[in-house]
């Protein structure tokens, strides 16, 4: 369905396994490219939405001097907002079990900010869904941090993995956007390319 986008090697800018497989969902050739150290910080004064867009624009412009005219590359970045505060990725064990006491039996936010660049454009978006977990034992929380180790997931969950199954209520907006990518909003991007 995008064969616009033939005249475009496409590269997904990310490490994240479920980005690779959102991705090939919308039977898009691509392929990964990763650069090491790729500064993730941000000003202090972005609030909610803003702060993943910023992160998505400062990856893809790291990688803007190394690309070829016939390139588009996608970067992204997701977070969780929760209390007017970022739930990243945790540090260790304890910061994941917080984070998860924190959102049980309420409703987060997960932002994604998505970043579509070519040696002479660039685009980006926003998505944003918001997320109602049941309130969960602390046996439940300790489960599945020991279980699923979700150390490289923001808010220290995969929806996909069995804390969604048992915990998730609600949800209100993209599911893949809280997997990391928005594939529904990105594929009518990529459709305006």
């Amino acid at each position: 369905m995008l064969d616009n986008l033939e005249k475009y090697k496409v590269i997904l800018a990310s490490g994240s396994p479920r980005r690779r497989e959102l991705m090939a969902g919308l039977g898009v050739n691509y392929e990964v490219r990763i650069l090491p150290d790729v500064d993730e910080s941000y000003p202090d004064t972005l609030q909610g939405e803003e702060i993943p867009l910023y992160i998505a624009k400062e990856k893809a412009d790291a990688y803007i001097p190394m690309m070829q005219p016939d390139e588009l590359i996608i970067t992204a970045d997701t977070i969780v907002w929760l209390d007017g505060k970022v739930l990243g990725k945790p540090r260790d064990r304890e910061d994941a079990l917080q984070m998860l006491r924190t959102m049980s039996g309420r409703t987060h936010e997960v932002f994604t900010g998505v970043c579509i660049t070519t040696t002479d454009w660039q685009r980006s978006f926003t998505a944003q869904t918001k997320v109602r977990f049941a309130t969960l034992s602390e046996d439940e929380i300790i489960y599945y941090v020991d279980n699923f180790k979700p150390m490289d997931k923001a808010g220290a969950y995969g929806v996909q993995e069995w804390i969604g199954f048992i915990g998730v209520e609600n949800i209100s907006g993209s599911y893949y956007n809280i997997m990391g990518l928005p594939v529904q909003k990105l594929y009518r991007e990529l459709l305006k390319v």
